[in-house]
């Protein structure tokens, strides 16, 4: 068995969404004063490689902590659409190439590659991004969630998120974002993991994210 960790770290200095607080991690005990070491973390819902519910466009909709915990764990493909250039769409074609594992995966994870822009601006420029079709696939094929490398599905322009409103609207779907390492999953079948730290009404969560390969 092999383990893959595709979650960014948490820290001071890390990229947020613009508008955004970085998060605070302050040292609250100490090992001279305490006996032991213990940090405060001061952070918004969606900081770093975290996943979306549907209460976070919906008030009446699903939070992330009313979810089974079976809903964080199963068959994932990682679709390789790093050929993509600035805003260019992930389109059905993507989907279509893998088809046959697609349809079986509980977890579509677009790798586009834009993860090597973490830290710069450039993060926050025009990556690729999902069409209204493939979202439509993903809820019509029951999809436990999709994930992608980039700060999120819909485009940085579009403040409607209209992806994420069509997604959320009336499916128990989960969306994971900044994700990382996806290149060294490879394109087979594997089980996916991404756990969000459960809190009440959580609207979305940091989640460490892992994909496990068998030998």
């Amino acid at each position: 068995m092999k383990v893959i960790d595709l979650t960014h770290t948490i820290s001071e200095n890390m990229p947020v969404y613009p508008g955004t607080e970085k998060p605070k991690l302050e040292v609250a005990s100490t090992y001279e004063k305490d006996g032991f070491k213990e940090t405060l973390l001061i952070m918004f819902s969606h900081t770093g490689t975290h996943m979306d519910s549907p209460s976070h466009l919906f008030s009446q909709r699903t939070t992330l902590d009313s979810f089974n915990a079976e809903q964080f764990v199963g068959k994932g493909i990682v679709v390789d659409c790093s050929n993509l250039k600035e805003g260019q769409k992930i389109t059905m074609k993507y989907i279509e190439a893998v088809k046959e594992k697609a349809d079986i995966a509980q977890y579509i994870l677009f790798y586009t590659g834009w993860d090597k822009y973490w830290g710069t601006d450039a993060y926050f420029g025009n990556y690729p991004y999902i069409t209204e079709e493939v979202a439509e696939y993903l809820i019509k094929s029951k999809k436990k969630g999709v994930g992608i490398d980039v700060i999120g599905i819909d485009p940085i322009k579009d403040e409607n998120l209209t992806i994420h409103k069509k997604l959320f609207a009336e499916t128990d779907i989960v969306v994971i974002e900044n994700l990382t390492s996806l290149d060294k999953v490879g394109n087979d079948i594997f089980t996916f993991c991404a756990l969000p730290i459960k809190f009440k009404d959580s609207d979305g969560a940091p989640v460490r994210a892992i994909a496990i390969l068998e030998d």
